[in-house]
């Protein structure tokens, strides 16, 4: 389970307010990747009663981070979530994509943090001092808490795009490369929400471009 170990080993450095930072939506092949940013009490008890409710979002049901994300954005001592669209991925790529979001959710926070815990992403460079985390979701109550925020807006959206792209399933697989979804990409062909730089998309182009030579 996720902790403050990490969180206080900054505050013992003198960093007293630390933000977690996660995405949400690296892989699929439609939507935006979303990412969060949560800073949680510098004097939080490490016992708090709502803290149960906090562990790495892939860990948790869809019912328990819904719950999860309602007792975070009440508690926390601030929160951000930001987006990056599919137009934008196709544009610059996931990985740069990935780290916008991320750094768009941390200027957003107000107060701004002092410090900054990752879960792992290819970072280089940092205006604060910060560290990476790998499996940081799984070690970090603040990276979990940014995780569970992340995942359940990204979740939202995908479902808000099942109603204005009703046949490919956006609800149940967010995007995801189901069978389902690459049936229906087979058969209706690419939404204004789908990344074409992605390889299924782009062999599906190659495809009809050859059909047509």
């Amino acid at each position: 389970m996720p902790d403050l170990s990490l969180e206080s080993e900054f505050h013992a450095r003198g960093h007293r307010l630390v933000a977690g930072a996660d995405e949400a939506g690296r892989g699929p092949l439609a939507g935006p990747v979303t990412a969060a940013a949560v800073i949680l009490p510098p004097d939080l008890e490490p016992t708090a009663d709502w803290l149960d409710a906090i562990d790495d979002s892939k860990r948790l049901s869809p019912q328990r981070r819904e719950s999860a994300a309602h007792i975070i954005r009440d508690n926390a001592l601030t929160w951000a979530v930001e987006q990056v669209d599919s137009a934008e991925i196709d544009r610059i790529g996931i990985g740069p994509a990935v780290l916008q979001a991320m750094f768009a959710a941390v200027s957003a926070l107000r107060p701004g943090p002092d410090a900054l815990l990752f879960d792992w992403i290819p970072l280089k460079q940092c205006p604060l001092p910060h560290r990476i985390v790998v499996k940081g979701d799984a070690k970090s109550l603040s990276i979990a808490a940014a995780s569970i925020l992340a995942k359940t807006a990204r979740d939202e959206i995908m479902i808000q795009a099942d109603q204005r792209h009703p046949g490919y399933g956006f609800a149940r697989h967010k995007g995801y490369a189901t069978p389902q979804h690459l049936r229906s990409l087979a058969e209706m062909g690419p939404t204004p929400i789908h990344r074409r730089s992605f390889s299924p998309l782009r062999q599906a182009r190659l495809l009809q471009d050859a059909s047509r030579g």
